[in-house]
């Protein structure tokens, strides 16, 4: 969470709450994720969230300067989750791509919590040690320090890019998802040759299109990556 986002330690005070639950940071993340993947959609509200906990309302900003920190907070967490375990080995290549991976099934595995994901800077310890972790295996591998971070740069924007989308499409009705696979064969592999004729020539592979074009755009980006290296 950025500097001036924090909350003083002396107003964290460790009271419990009506349930007899000592509120911690950890603790309201835990809720504030349960709430935002409830059925039915987001259900984030620091009323809700005081609810949830057992506590006043008012008792979530002694820890966290509004829900904006508090979402930024749960997308941290999200990105412990995904790296827990990770060592990068000697083949940097395969490091990479374990990297990629785990980011990208941890957003599936949240697709609420995607567009937060991708287009913000938790600055908390999880996404400073994944950064460090990401730019580490580059500079391993003997990159430039400049080179390193802008390929690094490169690498996760493209990951958090395909996993949002992604998610939006996992998170789409049976109905929605069974309508944008058919539409491949059933509309754009019947388009007319006469007017159509580069549909027309791949049309027995166009069903592909339905599928998620991350695996290919990875392979793609590491490969660029391995021949930068020679």
């Amino acid at each position: 969470m950025p500097e001036s986002q924090r909350i003083p330690v002396g107003r964290k005070r460790k009271r419990p709450t009506r349930t007899g639950t000592v509120l911690t940071e950890e603790l309201i993340v835990s809720a504030a994720l349960e709430l935002v993947e409830a059925p039915g959609g987001n259900a984030l509200t620091v009323r809700r969230l005081g609810a949830a906990l057992g506590c006043d309302p008012s008792a979530v900003y002694r820890y966290f300067a509004d829900t904006d920190a508090l979402l930024l907070a749960v997308a941290d967490r999200l990105i412990g989750d995904s790296l827990d375990g990770f060592a990068p080995g000697e083949d940097w290549i395969a490091s990479l791509r374990d990297f990629a991976v785990r980011v990208h099934r941890s957003v599936l595995r949240h697709p609420r919590m995607a567009a937060v994901r991708a287009s913000r800077v938790t600055a908390g310890p999880a996404e400073c040690r994944a950064v460090d972790t990401g730019i580490g295996i580059l500079l391993a591998a003997g990159f430039a320090p400049a080179e390193a971070v802008r390929l690094y740069h490169a690498l996760i924007d493209t990951v958090l890019a395909h996993a949002a989308l992604d998610a939006d499409v996992r998170d789409l009705s049976d109905k929605q998802r069974q309508q944008q696979s058919g539409v491949w064969q059933q509309v754009y592999g019947a388009l007319p040759a006469d007017r159509y004729p580069n549909l027309h020539t791949v049309r027995d592979h166009l069903p592909g299109m339905a599928a998620s074009a991350f695996p290919q755009v990875l392979d793609l980006l590491l490969d660029r990556f391995a021949a930068l290296r020679g």
